[in-house]
């Protein structure tokens, strides 16, 4: 899950600096005003606040899926168990001053152990879906040759006791846990990098292709490009312009390579990537300012998906340093993966503003991308200060669903963070996250009604979690965990979407807040076999180091 990205947008075109630009550089940096009327309906300053109407009841598609999502160096821990290899957020994490606290994902949740008690929890709410990622470090501990068998078996375990619980497995190949043995060969700014990603991706396409049929080749590559080449916030902690626009372009090349290796083995399987993504609003009504979000759009929104739909990077950056990004020929097709379906990361919109001319001359940056960015106000905050604006992601949604004819869309990350812990009856009454999910459920039925094909809604995250470089400070679960005792508590949040997810609906505001009773829970958690079946209790009663029984369900999810 993604922490910065509204950052992303400035200091990526600062960084391109005026060095291996092509000439006529800033002479070509105009959008068209054809595509800045495209923005024509965003949100401006001083009007009122363009939400819509989340009361009523909405009701959802049969085959809609309801999921949570979690990623492997977040709640899994054993960080160097069973083989697994040295990621570049175990070396990061352990450098002192990176996180806060001082935490690290050594534990985390310690999903690695308690994985059968998460899928009960997955069971427990209702839901159809689970998206989880692959430790690439825990396949292959060097990034390249053999697999770890014992690596394999773990997630081979978790897929059959999904399937035996009738959840769709969805599968995440690389959720920003690089094994450091190829961060030391030179990471993702090396072109070779996309290569050893490809040969990663067939070998768990083949391990597990045969019950696993929907696949997310790359989480936010927005997020980890940036944070980690460019601002150093998160792993590896490099701070370079090269760096960054190399790995941006190796990143594409891995991309394309990575949906080709799926294809090859099971060319019937899903296949998709989660982008980051913002609405990115002008801060006015001048033509101007609806230049600058579209520009804002382009790099937020576009600079990882059009390389893929279309074999190019996004036409409103003109600039496209070629010789720095070491494009070379044959480079725009490799990029091309005609992706599945769309996978969308939302958490706030963007305001976007032109600098003026004084601002421009004072600063190169905005010569070069003449953007101010800054978050929304007019919502509400969330505990660490995002705006809670369920119109940014039908905006989102629906942009997607129209520039690029109407493809299918996962929500693959929406949530909040609140603090909000058990009361004294040992209730987590996190009143706040209960309407921020019901409301971005609301803005998801609209826009399946208006036209958009959306075929899910994962709430980050199942589990309070290691949040990068804020440790454990921050609290996104839809379950509370007591990170010394490990115990899970499902929260109020939870139970209310379990009952959303069981009606297929979100009711109208009058019983929103009226979650599934306790007793229900606690039947189901004390009592794996009523809702996860046989697999899990096998899992339950499975030596901690032996592989449980292997079962298949031909029932279709």
């Amino acid at each position: 899950m993604r922490l910065t990205r509204r950052k992303f947008a400035q200091s990526a075109l600062a960084a391109s600096t005026l060095a291996a630009l092509p000439a006529g550089f800033l002479s070509a940096c105009s959008v068209s005003s054809n595509a800045a009327r495209i923005t024509a309906s965003a949100a401006l300053n001083g009007s009122p606040a363009r939400q819509f109407d989340t009361s009523s009841e909405i009701s959802f598609p049969k085959t809609f899926f309801w999921g949570t999502a979690t990623a492997a160096y977040q709640i899994e821990g054993a960080w160097k168990d069973d083989g697994k290899g040295e990621s570049i957020w175990d070396r990061f994490a352990h450098t002192p001053g990176k996180i806060k606290n001082g935490d690290t994902g050594d534990v985390a949740c310690d999903s690695y152990r308690r994985w059968p008690e998460d899928i009960a929890l997955v069971r427990a709410m209702n839901l159809n879906s689970y998206r989880f990622s692959i430790s690439w470090p825990r396949i292959q501990p060097s990034g390249s040759g053999s697999t770890n068998s014992k690596g394999v078996d773990y997630y081979s375990r978790i897929v059959d006791v999904l399937l035996e619980a009738r959840v769709r497995p969805f599968v995440t190949l690389y959720h920003w846990d690089l094994p450091q043995a190829l961060e030391d060969a030179g990471g993702w700014p090396n072109r070779d990098t996309a290569s050893r990603f490809a040969d990663y991706v067939d070998l768990v396409a083949r391990a597990l292709g045969d019950r696993v049929s929907d696949w997310i080749l790359l989480n936010e590559p927005t997020g980890f490009v940036d944070q980690g080449y460019l601002e150093g916030r998160h792993a590896p902690g490099h701070q370079s312009l090269f760096d960054f626009l190399r790995a941006s372009h190796t990143v594409n090349m891995a991309q394309g390579a990575g949906f080709r290796a799926v294809k090859a083995t099971h060319p019937s399987a899903r296949v998709g990537t989660a982008f980051s993504m913002s609405a990115c609003e002008p801060a006015s009504n001048s033509e101007e300012d609806r230049l600058a979000a579209e520009r804002a759009h382009a790099m937020t929104n576009l600079w990882f998906l059009e390389p893929a739909l279309k074999g190019r990077y996004p036409a409103a950056l003109a600039f496209l340093p070629e010789t720095a990004m070491r494009i070379k020929a044959g480079d725009l097709d490799k990029m091309r993966a005609p992706l599945d379906f769309i996978g969308i990361n939302l958490y706030y919109r963007i305001m976007a503003s032109a600098p003026g001319a004084m601002e421009r001359i004072a600063n190169a940056q905005q010569w070069l991308f003449p953007v101010k960015m800054a978050g929304g106000q007019q919502g509400p905050k969330t505990g660490n200060g995002w705006e809670v604006w369920p119109q940014a992601l039908y905006d989102v949604v629906m942009r997607i669903t129209r520039d690029f004819n109407r493809p299918q869309i996962e929500i693959t990350e929406s949530g909040c963070a609140y603090d909000d812990g058990p009361d004294a009856s040992g209730v987590i009454r996190d009143a706040r996250r209960v309407e921020y999910h019901r409301q971005y459920l609301q803005a998801v039925g609209r826009a399946i009604g208006d036209g958009a094909d959306v075929r899910g809604y994962h709430a980050w995250s199942l589990l309070d979690n290691f949040e990068w470089a804020e440790g454990l400070s921050q609290r996104f679960g839809l379950v509370y965990v007591d990170f010394k005792t490990q115990q899970r508590t499902i929260k109020n949040s939870g139970r209310w979407y379990a009952k959303v997810a069981a009606e297929n609906r979100v009711p109208a505001i009058t019983s929103a807040a009226l979650p599934v009773p306790r007793s229900a829970f606690a039947h189901r958690l004390h009592n794996p076999e009523a809702s996860v079946g046989l697999a899990v209790r096998q899992a339950f009663s499975a030596e901690p180091d032996s592989p449980a029984k292997r079962v298949r369900s031909d029932r279709p999810l």
